[in-house]
């Protein structure tokens, strides 16, 4: 019984597959979800007037991920990358405690 075709076929298969997982547009990162470990860690919120003043005192009118210096989208975008939350996004009207101003 010849193997060697099956076998190479499930390995294209496998190969095709994990190049198409890896290859996603970045418009289809998900969201960073609000009750992810990390984002509760952090105090993150999708809109920043959510904001735990009481637990996070820094916070000021006016920051959200889209002014943060960490914030790897435009500013005109819905939302952008974070190296915090690696392989999602986060809402640009967004806020966590790790908030730094751009130079």
């Amino acid at each position: 019984m010849n193997t060697v075709l099956p076998r190479r076929v499930f390995l294209m298969s496998l190969s095709a597959a994990c190049g198409a997982v890896v290859s996603r547009p970045a418009g289809a990162q998900a969201l960073v979800d609000e009750k992810d470990a990390q984002a509760a860690s952090l105090g993150y919120v999708a809109e920043a007037k959510r904001a735990d003043t009481k637990k996070y005192p820094k916070y000021a009118a006016g920051q959200q991920c889209s002014s943060c210096a960490l914030y790897q989208g435009k500013p005109t975008d819905k939302a952008g990358g974070c190296p915090l939350f690696a392989g999602k996004q986060v809402a640009a009207a967004g806020w966590c405690s790790a908030w730094v101003k751009k130079p």
